[in-house]
């Protein structure tokens, strides 16, 4: 075997272990947080510019955008590697959970007729804790202190209440920020720059 052979095998096997990197999802926080942070604005600018009831409905293309790209992104990422590790299970499911968690929380405190004034807080506090604990899965610090940040900051939309509770949504906005779109970036600049 020549010098010639043995390098060429060595590039395969490499060309072959790049081609099955680990899922990673760098892509899910922004594919959620984008979307978040544009239609909590879009309904607040709706409120201020219009103020009718319709309004407070934007918020569902934050679901009808984030739900699409999440299962795209999840299904290419599937499909190169074709598995999936624990970790990746947990954080996926815990997501899920948030989200389902979320969703029914909404419900909850519409029917207790205390959405307006709970709601934009209880979501913030999901979106810290949920990145907070993917970076401790990850081992990811950024994602941890952001998560941190975010938990903190939760606390601020309550107190917007009554005719200004509109004003959480720009803060639920900033958190959504903090929380999944920084975070989301430099996760996916370390991806690209050292691998998970």
């Amino acid at each position: 075997m020549t010098v010639n052979d043995e390098l060429s095998i060595i590039q395969q096997t490499r060309a072959e272990v790049m081609g099955q990197k680990e899922l990673t999802g760098e892509n899910l926080f922004l594919a959620w947080g984008y979307p978040t942070a544009f239609f909590l604005l879009l309904e607040f600018a709706a409120i201020i510019i219009w103020g009718e009831s319709w309004c407070d409905w934007l918020w569902i293309g934050i679901p009808l955008v984030g739900t699409p790209l999440m299962i795209h992104l999840l299904q290419k990422d599937y499909e190169r590697t074709g598995r999936r590790t624990l970790d990746q299970n947990v954080i996926l499911m815990m997501w899920v959970f948030i989200g389902c968690a979320s969703c029914l929380g909404g419900a909850a405190m519409g029917f207790a007729g205390v959405f307006e004034s709970c709601y934009m807080a209880y979501l913030s506090l999901l979106c810290g804790m949920g990145c907070f604990l993917t970076g401790i899965i990850l081992h990811f610090r950024p994602k941890t202190v952001c998560g941190i940040i975010a938990s903190v900051l939760s606390a601020m939309p309550l107190f917007f209440q009554g005719d200004r509770w509109y004003w959480q949504l720009p803060i639920a906005a900033a958190i959504t920020v903090v929380a999944l779109i920084i975070p989301g970036h430099l996760f996916r600049n370390h991806v690209k720059n050292y691998g998970l």
